[in-house]
């Protein structure tokens, strides 16, 4: 199995639905009847078409029903690095988050916003 996928271009127009953290952790995989979130950089994407890599005990389901900037940016699969706190990386680890965000951007359909993501667009490092 991998995450690996060549880009789509079927993808639904973005959505900026708000969602708060409490709320996309409903989002997490296990349940079957709902689909996958996962958030990087407060923008959820729906990753459901990849539930044998997103979903319950699966390899990356630490980021499912969350937004785990930190630990993507990181490459870390550790439960504490999966935050979406990511102030605190350095150059390095945040161009990596940026090619983590570009990623998911070109394959999964956009669905919303974190909105009480701790990371405000003002207060975001650049690269």
């Amino acid at each position: 199995m991998s995450i690996m996928q060549a880009p789509r271009d079927d993808l639904a127009p973005p959505k900026d639905d708000p969602f708060t953290l409490a709320q996309l952790a409903e989002f997490d995989g296990s349940d079957p009847a709902k689909p996958i979130y996962v958030s990087i950089k407060g923008t959820v994407f729906d990753v459901t078409p990849k539930a044998d890599v997103y979903g319950a005990g699966r390899s990356y389901n630490i980021f499912a029903g969350k937004d785990g900037s930190k630990g993507l940016g990181m490459s870390s699969l550790k439960p504490e690095d999966a935050v979406p706190d990511y102030r605190d990386l350095n150059e390095a680890h945040r161009k990596v988050l940026d090619d983590w965000h570009a990623f998911f951007t070109k394959r999964y359909n956009i669905v919303g916003r974190v909105s009480d993501h701790p990371v405000k667009d003002e207060d975001a490092p650049s690269v």
